[in-house]
């Protein structure tokens, strides 16, 4: 997109990935999620002065007093927004929790199950774009889980309390200008307008500036519609992305490098787990965020989509001394014990290391929320 999704905590551990047990879960328009209290609108005089000074340098980048005055009705300051905006906090994942995520068995079973109903448009997507479908519907699994969790937060609320009182004012002031053009141009009404807390859209996530410059009309009824329960423009809006990022048709995103000579440049995001021999279309996956491992869960995904299995490479043990398999007894203990991890998957979040915690309390230990071998051990 046009910036490092990253910089917001975006990108596929909060959307894409909010299937994982530790995290909270947006659901899109099609589900029947209400909308947390924290993101309705709040009366805020700051807000409204605000709004009072931007229309005029919105109309004096082109935008009708009609299309301000439909976008702002029912819009107002959003608090939950803020208080994600302040409250991230940088943190790292292995490349196996993250792909623990990105590419756990429901993903994977998904994806196939999305590309094949879907095949006829994936299909006609390659031949246009010349983009590998699986990759499509990858970025479309890690986005919003297939279009099950595109957010449900009114985009112009969303951008303009950020404008308004966000660390980055001017770059979401730019964001409001182009959902505004958006709503404008008719792509979509204002009531339908929904996406992420940062304003990302749609079945991949399309933040506003990057529809204006990417997204597509691909089933031709005059609207570049990416919010739809059909994802066609969705999917073709990233096709054309990563076909003018540089998308060379045929060639690979990589592989898992089992030995003999690379067929391209060489990485290994975790030290002593797999490396992987990645090309040039790897560098064109991180022009959609750019991090190793949403590339590598990305083609992974679309390896597994396309009926390829798990990495044959193990993963060394965590900084616990535990594998995936122990973190995975250990949840299963725990929930066994009455205690909720929220999911078995190897992957210790917040859920996990409040059930680690709980236990300790209970057992008079030290509570640390740290597990260990004896902590497994001890739940027999």
């Amino acid at each position: 997109m046009l910036f490092t999704r990253r910089d917001f905590g975006l990108g596929a551990i909060a959307l894409g990935l909010a299937g994982c047990s530790s995290q909270a879960v947006t659901r899109g328009p099609g589900a029947s999620a209400a909308l947390d209290p924290e993101m309705m609108p709040t009366r805020n005089a700051g807000y409204d002065a605000w709004v009072s000074g931007f229309r005029g340098r919105a109309q004096a980048k082109g935008i009708s007093e009609a299309t301000l005055r439909r976008a702002f009705q029912g819009a107002g300051y959003l608090p939950g927004v803020i208080k994600r905006d302040s409250n991230q906090t940088e943190f790292t994942r292995t490349l196996e929790d993250y792909l623990a995520i990105a590419a756990s068995d429901e993903r994977v079973s998904k994806g196939r199950a999305a590309f094949a109903r879907h095949r006829s448009t994936f299909s006609a997507l390659e031949s246009r774009y010349g983009v590998d479908p699986h990759i499509i519907c990858a970025i479309w699994g890690l986005e919003s889980f297939y279009g099950e969790r595109r957010g449900n937060i009114p985009v112009i609320s969303a951008t303009s309390t950020l404008a308004y009182h966000g660390r980055r004012g001017a770059f979401f002031e730019s964001q409001l200008i182009a959902a505004l053009k958006i709503l404008q141009a008719g792509d979509v009404p204002p009531e339908r307008m929904t996406g992420s807390w940062a304003g990302a859209m749609g079945h991949t996530q399309f933040m506003p500036t990057s529809f204006l410059a990417y997204a597509v009309d691909f089933t031709g009824d005059g609207r570049r519609d990416i919010w739809s329960e059909d994802p066609s423009d969705a999917l073709a809006s990233t096709a054309a992305y990563l076909s003018r990022h540089g998308w060379v048709r045929g060639l690979p995103w990589g592989e898992e490098y089992l030995g003999g000579t690379p067929a391209g440049s060489l990485i290994q995001p975790q030290p002593g787990g797999p490396r992987f021999a990645v090309t040039k279309n790897f560098s064109v996956i991180k022009r959609y965020n750019n991090s190793d491992s949403y590339a590598i869960g990305v083609g992974h995904l679309a390896d597994r989509i396309a009926g390829g299995g798990p990495l044959r490479t193990p993963f060394p043990p965590d900084r616990y001394g535990l594998t995936k398999d122990d973190r995975i007894a250990l949840q299963a203990r725990l929930t066994r014990a009455g205690y909720d991890t929220g999911g078995v998957d190897g992957v210790l979040g917040p859920k996990s290391q409040e059930a680690i915690s709980a236990f300790q309390r209970s057992r008079g230990l030290p509570v640390t929320g740290e597990p260990s071998q004896s902590l497994l051990a001890m739940l027999g």
